[in-house]
């Protein structure tokens, strides 16, 4: 028997990347998957790359496009076992370059976008449900050059994944926070990194890390499987996988 069989499982961000990845690991696992994606050119093109996967339009920093995925979710499948809050955008600047514009893009996607969501969906999760939330070592760490805005968006999600944790443990809903160091994944290009910036920042954060190396989407899939099947006992925590970036 596969570990989701028979699950609903949502993944907000899913057309590329550690969404897409968790979107066809969670399939072969047994779960009927819908995956998010920003434009109708991302779902596009994800729907020719995760066959048998649902693909659908939400702009994850308009609260309104939230609230009717979720009810369009319900409404189809009549609840959410498993709810994987990825979606999410990284920009870095000095401080002094920082502006309005920049500090709200990233805060509307990555923390409003990401509380309501969660508020949202949370009627609808299934009791004993889990929920997982992509954080980053960038939450944890003041290391990250120019990423002052991006860091906290992500120290917000490591504190919703305590606080969410907290409210809704009389239903055994379960809810985990992912923290990945650096990956190679699209969000590299999407940041406007050329191929040798692209390579340099890996090389650089190989240096780095005690394992030696970047990691890859489908390892932190493996982790948001883990949360969301494997760990039974477990909410509240975050799993960090970042090669030891950490922790060593």
């Amino acid at each position: 028997m596969a570990k989701l069989d028979g699950k609903i499982a949502l993944i907000s961000g899913g057309t590329s990347g550690i969404g897409a990845e968790t979107a066809k690991l969670f399939q072969a696992e047994g779960a009927t998957v819908i995956v998010t994606g920003s434009s109708q050119a991302s779902v596009d093109s994800a729907k020719a790359e995760l066959p048998g996967i649902e693909v659908l339009v939400s702009n994850a920093g308009d609260i309104t496009a939230t609230k009717a995925l979720v009810d369009q979710v319900a409404a189809k499948h009549g609840r959410i076992d498993v709810l994987f809050v990825n979606a999410g955008i990284a920009k870095f600047a000095p401080i002094e370059q920082v502006d309005e514009a920049f500090f709200d893009s990233q805060f509307d996607v990555n923390v409003k976008g990401a509380f309501f969501l969660l508020k949202h969906a949370a009627p609808v999760i299934s009791d004993g449900g889990s929920i997982i939330l992509t954080a980053s070592v960038a939450g944890a760490s003041g290391g990250l050059g120019g990423g002052t805005v991006y860091g906290s968006t992500k120290a917000a999600l490591r504190s919703f994944g305590r606080t969410f944790a907290s409210e809704l443990k009389s239903r055994g809903i379960r809810v985990n926070t992912i923290s990945p160091g650096p990956i190679d994944t699209p969000i590299l290009d999407k940041n406007g990194f050329t191929p040798a910036q692209k390579e340099a920042f890996l090389t650089g954060a190989a240096t780095r890390i005690p394992l030696g190396r970047a990691g890859t989407s489908p390892e932190v899939a493996a982790a948001a499987l883990y949360l969301a099947a494997d760990a039974t006992y477990t909410t509240g925590a975050e799993l960090f996988v970042d090669g030891g970036l950490i922790d060593l």
